[in-house]
């Protein structure tokens, strides 16, 4: 089965830049993996994602300032997250959407 393991989270001051890491396991082919967050109260919602042909779409929030990226090698993605405010923080959660699998979450918090 697809293990996903997050890492890379903390805490950091307003402004500032934190890079999360997705490390998939047991993955077979091309799964496109993106980037989900919920924060306390809210909906979960879609940060950033590939697709299957290696498209990758942001939502309204994180365009300008977010960067996901991968190494399809290591089966890894990763999320740029610059220039933090407070609003940013939230568990941040690694999928894949082929096999239907979530990480376990990474807490971020941004502090003023």
């Amino acid at each position: 089965q697809v293990q996903l393991v997050e890492s890379g989270g903390g805490l950091v001051q307003a402004g500032d830049t934190l890079n999360l890491t997705c490390k998939a396991s047991g993955m077979t082919g091309e799964d496109p993996m993106g980037w989900y967050r919920q924060a306390p109260g809210k909906q979960r919602e879609l940060v950033a994602r590939f697709y299957g042909n290696g498209n990758t779409t942001n939502a309204d929030f994180a365009r300008g300032r977010f960067i996901i990226s991968r190494d399809n090698n290591k089966r890894t993605v990763y999320l740029q997250m610059d220039n933090l405010p407070t609003a940013d923080s939230a568990v941040y959660y690694c999928r894949a959407y082929w096999s239907k699998t979530w990480g376990q979450g990474i807490q971020v918090t941004v502090s003023s």
